[in-house]
């Protein structure tokens, strides 16, 4: 991770894919008035590095059936962090999962359909004896949505 910086025209390229994630390199390059090969070399670049990873859609998981978002914080069994990961990708409604600091050990971002089905997802997360603990916190509205724009202008 040598070079982690990026420069106006990256933060101006991550911010145009961002906006128009569907538009081609071409139609890229013209809105930043640069040539296509800049537009695919600084791609490939923040690709390499790992600044971009990924060009899937972004989904909603309330439109897929799953309206219910909780952030559910776990305390793993000393030693057994690999185990409660590996158990928790079998757990298709944990959409994600970091390591923390403090008194728990795991967060993990949940999807469900109702709270009955949260209250059978807990409780599936539970069945590995890695899992201790459970914490649970249902998010009533959603006040800023997953963003990187103005992380992307910081870094610029």
């Amino acid at each position: 991770m040598s070079d982690v910086s990026i420069d106006q025209l990256d933060a101006r390229l991550i911010g145009a894919m961002t906006e128009h994630p569907r538009v081609g390199l071409m139609e890229i390059s013209r809105q930043l008035g640069v040539a296509r090969g800049t537009v695919q070399a600084r791609l490939d670049k923040l690709i390499a590095r790992g600044a971009i990873t990924g060009f899937g859609p972004d989904l909603d998981p309330a439109h897929l059936g799953f309206p219910v978002l909780a952030f559910v914080f776990l305390e793993i069994s000393q030693g057994r962090v690999d185990e409660a990961v590996e158990w928790l990708e079998g757990v298709p409604e944990v959409m994600e999962a970091h390591g923390t600091t403090g008194p728990r050990d795991l967060i993990c971002r949940v999807a469900a359909r109702d709270p009955g089905h949260l209250q059978e997802v807990i409780n599936r997360i539970l069945e590995t004896s890695a899992v201790r603990r459970s914490t649970s916190y249902i998010a009533m509205s959603e006040q800023i949505a997953f963003r990187t724009g103005p992380l992307v202008d910081a870094a610029a």
